[in-house]
């Protein structure tokens, strides 16, 4: 949505609209502390919408008549077309949307205009707004994740027996299919995708006709305006549905981990295209150049989403700081839970664009130099410990048997491979030429074929089941 605000307006210096109780204006800058329409006009089509549900329903009970409800409905559709024109700019002087849209409406159909804010107030109005808009967020960062963990799946079927060094506490471990590295951050993403739709289930209440906290004494039908806005149900209680924010601190916190997820990739991306990994090699199209060390090519993708990833943390926090204190029922301090929403959708948002972007055309394995790193080490030595453990050793003491055969490795500079089959015998009689094969990098990784693993028969169904909820 373009947002377009007239900046070079001033206050007004003429009394608000709100009531004949104030005899002059708010001081300027006053006036430019308290509006909010430099962020909330980005609700405006949500504005219109919940206006024009209100309308109808206004009409529906007879609280205006059928022309009046018409005439304000068509109004408000002039706006819309105006403000995505260009031609209606509202400035600081309408303080917030709701005035603003509320004022070209009067200017547009007359006093009717005026008709619009009755059985309403700016609090459930603004509830309303938000809801909708973050409902159709929710939605929009959805199908992005579905994209994401299209280009994850596609890569891990490109990768099924492809291997990677697998890690704990950033040491070698055991070594992995890179196709069950890459279905991890499916399965994280999935979470992701599965969590905002039940926040979506939240947020897709209404709380419309709740008026300032109390109700109205207006005959409205709540669940008539719902039903025209596409809401769920409708908040039971008056003073919950204007002063709830639960749902944003919901979706603050749904966002935050999608941005941990992102960010963890993020680090592993950025770690594998460094000179000491070489596990991928970054495209020119998302990286960047220094600009003295003319051999440098950065990854700025992943170091940005990383970087932004406190942002949205940050937003998280702000929000629960914002509602522990509040007494019900509507606050001022409620204005200050937009521009850190806002700023979060946008940030989630352009994070998973640019990731997907990343995996999908930025960057490419490289495959000799990963075979290259999992057959360097002493990540098999837990097999060689299995080994025994299927002779009849206990494992406890091949587990130590082995850690003495790394040891004396190290010393002489050699791998597990690199031992003769003397040496093996030397070490322990139920070693036989067989050992060689257990511990190859390929069946080290074949063998791990308990249900979740990463033996290869495992991922082709992890791959089948991926499929298939993306299917569905």
């Amino acid at each position: 949505m373009k947002i377009v605000l007239n900046t070079n307006s001033q206050p007004s210096s003429k009394p608000t609209t709100w009531s004949q109780r104030f005899e002059s204006a708010l001081h300027p800058a006053i006036a430019r502390f308290n509006a909010s329409i430099g962020f909330d006009i980005q609700l405006i089509e949500y504005d219109l919408t919940g206006s024009q549900a209100h309308a109808q329903m206004l009409a529906h009970t007879g609280i205006i008549s059928a022309e009046e409800g018409e005439t304000l409905v068509n109004g408000l559709e002039q706006i819309r077309q105006e403000y995505r024109e260009g031609t209606f700019t509202p400035g600081i002087d309408a303080e917030d949307v709701h005035f603003a849209v509320e004022r070209r409406l009067t200017e547009l159909v007359g006093d009717v205009g005026k008709k619009l804010h009755t059985a309403r107030s700016r609090n459930d109005q603004v509830g309303t707004d938000t809801r909708l808009y973050l409902r159709d967020q929710i939605q929009k960062i959805r199908d992005q994740l579905r994209d994401f963990q299209t280009v994850l799946l596609t890569l891990a079927e490109q990768n099924v027996e492809t291997l990677i060094p697998g890690y704990t506490h950033l040491q070698r471990a055991q070594p992995l299919s890179l196709a069950h590295h890459l279905l991890a951050y499916f399965e994280m993403s999935q979470r992701d995708w599965e969590r905002l739709g039940e926040i979506y289930n939240r947020v897709n209440v209404s709380p419309l006709g709740s008026g300032a906290l109390a109700g109205t004494t207006f005959p409205i039908d709540r669940h008539y305006t719902a039903k025209l806005l596409n809401f769920g149900g409708v908040y039971a209680n008056s003073l919950d549905g204007v002063s709830d924010r639960d749902f944003a601190i919901e979706f603050l916190c749904a966002a935050s981990l999608i941005m941990v997820h992102l960010s963890r990739l993020s680090e592993e991306v950025i770690l594998w295209a460094s000179e000491e990994f070489s596990f991928v090699s970054l495209k020119d199209s998302c990286s960047t150049g220094s600009s003295i060390m003319p051999q440098k090519k950065n990854p700025d993708v992943p170091e940005l989403v990383r970087g932004k990833t406190g942002r949205v943390f940050g937003h998280l926090q702000a929000m629960l700081v914002l509602m522990k204190g509040l007494p019900l029922a509507y606050n001022k301090d409620l204005q200050e839970d937009k521009e850190a929403l806002f700023d979060a959708v946008v940030t989630v948002q352009s994070c998973l664009e640019a990731m997907t972007v990343l995996l999908q055309e930025g960057m490419e394995f490289r495959t000799g130099r990963l075979l290259e790193a999992v057959s360097e080490d002493f990540s098999n030595a837990t097999d060689v410990a299995d080994y025994l453990a299927t002779k009849g050793v206990p494992f406890r003491e091949a587990y130590n048997l082995v850690g003495k055969v790394v040891k004396t490795s190290l010393a002489q500079g050699k791998l597990l491979k690199d031992l003769t089959l003397d040496e093996w015998k030397a070490l322990h009689p139920a070693f036989e030429a067989d050992i060689y094969a257990a511990i190859a990098p390929q069946q080290v990784v074949a063998a791990r074929n308990s249900y979740g693993g990463t033996g290869f028969a495992q991922v082709r169904q992890a791959l089948e089941s991926a499929k298939a909820r993306l299917a569905a």
